[in-house]
């Protein structure tokens, strides 16, 4: 067994479809029914279905992205519809939402360092 596709449930997959697009630096490859697909990279393909009940709640998984300068990404993230999400900031993350309010956090390319609490240290304190 592998996993091959993570398909995110959605109320417009073209839209969202097209947000993780640039954010992932993919290309929208297939229309198929109520899914749209993002190239598939390493093996690993992203889907979006459409379904008419909006999102409730935290998600239960969640993608990390990785990124040289996460504070930085953080206003591309913006201009491309996700928001910054400081509920979160006391984890020592940076954790922003999709347009359609799907939780995903920025990370460092490189290591950093975990407390034994799980709090990450690679962000300024004045984010």
């Amino acid at each position: 067994m592998r996993l091959t596709d993570v398909i995110i449930d959605c109320q417009d997959p073209e839209a969202l479809a097209a947000f993780w697009a640039e954010v992932l630096e993919r290309a929208v490859v297939a229309r198929i029914g109520p899914f749209v697909f993002l190239d598939r990279v390493e093996g690993l393909g992203v889907g979006f279905q459409k379904t008419d009940e909006p999102k409730a709640g935290k998600n239960r998984v969640h993608f990390d992205i990785r990124s040289p300068e996460p504070a930085a990404e953080r206003a591309r993230l913006e201009a491309l519809g996700a928001s910054y999400l400081p509920q979160y900031a006391g984890g020592g993350f940076l954790v922003m939402a999709d347009p359609e309010g799907n939780e995903f956090c920025v990370l460092p390319e490189g290591p950093f360092e975990l407390d034994d609490e799980g709090r990450a240290d690679y962000l300024p304190h004045a984010l």
